[in-house]
């Protein structure tokens, strides 16, 4: 159970201070967004009281990957080919079910190459958080577009993109995955929390961050620009994480107004009903309001679908309690007698 509480002083819930999740200096661009992005995964898991030794790290090839260096420094990690940290991932998760899996991905490593292992790890429903780093450009290679990149934006080495987007939120809801959100690298008190509702769901949990380049897609009007985000960005929705307790009941909350609510351990929440009226248990509404965004020019911020109940990986094998990657050779080794079981079933009757 994950316990939201912060001790007084500088400890959390589990005695570590935020220096204990922590990384290696970033060597990545003065401003990057990504950046923004690894300060929040140390608040949230600061803030969450996570163990970094319970938590595994993976990425692919890009900046994007290059980043869980700069924090859980105290995590192990596994740096793997472009595209392919999905597969690294599953096959850890699955040596031992008791840890927690961080990806972290960028839209060139999981939208291009590594397409197929992105939506095929969604539609299995693999218990992990799955960050996606999104600037819209390979940053490690000089500023290619990437294929997220939008329809006719110009760069001085590109030239003009002729190619429609891939949606990475469109895609994940379509391959039904069990908990899709997007967040802005600028708007880090929302990206937070996100962050905090993903490692606490159940499943796999996909996040899209835009995540400016300042380097090589640095334009004002393009759409994954720091500027762009802050003039376009609509927020679905308030959002706080609140650890699971008993249940706490609100009457006569108007939409447009704010609200105070007490919690358990003498904490209160403020809570901020907009005047938009949005169901994230609903994926045809998240599908819905994807496309009128896409029309409207707008960026949707927020959690746009979660089904806490959908079914995971795990669920569908008969796993022991014991992890896969302790158990003694006795256990895992069939005895003769199973073996010649398993033999005479194999001929034909």
């Amino acid at each position: 159970m994950m316990d939201i509480a912060i001790k007084s002083g500088s400890e959390n819930s589990i005695g570590l201070t935020r220096a204990d999740y922590r990384g290696a200096p970033s060597t990545l661009c003065q401003g990057c967004g990504h950046n923004s992005i690894s300060s929040q995964i140390i608040a949230a898991c600061f803030e969450l009281g996570l163990l970094p030794e319970k938590i595994v790290k993976f990425s692919g090839i890009g900046c994007s990957s290059k980043s869980p260096t700069y924090f859980l420094n105290r995590s192990f990690g596994f740096n793997g080919l472009h595209g392919r940290m999905p597969t690294i991932a599953q096959g850890a998760l699955f040596a031992d079910m008791g840890i927690k899996g961080l990806g972290v991905s960028g839209d060139g490593d999981s939208a291009s190459i590594g397409m197929g292992h992105f939506k095929h790890i969604a539609r299995r429903n693999m218990p992990m958080v799955y960050i996606i780093e999104n600037n819209g450009v390979y940053g490690l290679t000089k500023g290619q577009f990437s294929a997220t990149a939008e329809e006719g934006l110009l760069l001085k080495r590109q030239g003009i993109n002729t190619y429609l987007p891939v949606d990475i939120c469109m895609e994940a809801l379509v391959t039904n995955a069990s908990f899709v959100a997007r967040g802005f690298a600028g708007d880090p008190k929302q990206l937070k929390n996100l962050l905090k509702a993903a490692f606490a769901h159940n499943g796999l949990a996909i996040l899209d961050i835009i995540s400016p380049c300042v380097t090589f897609h640095n334009k004002e009007n393009s759409y994954h620009s720091y500027l762009w985000g802050k003039e376009h960005e609509i927020k679905l929705h308030d959002i706080e994480f609140v650890q699971s307790r008993e249940e706490i009941t609100i009457e006569d909350f108007e939409p447009g107004s704010s609200m105070e609510v007490p919690l358990h351990d003498g904490t209160v929440v403020l809570l901020k009903k907009l005047d938009q009226n949005y169901d994230p248990t609903d994926r045809f509404e998240a599908i819905r309001i994807l496309e009128q965004a896409e029309k409207e020019n707008t960026l949707i911020t927020g959690l746009l679908f979660v089904d806490p109940n959908a079914k995971t990986l795990f669920d569908h094998y008969k796993m022991p309690d014991e992890p896969l990657n302790r158990l003694k050779p006795e256990k895992l080794r069939p005895s003769r007698e199973i073996l010649d079981e398993i033999n005479k079933s194999l001929f034909l009757k």
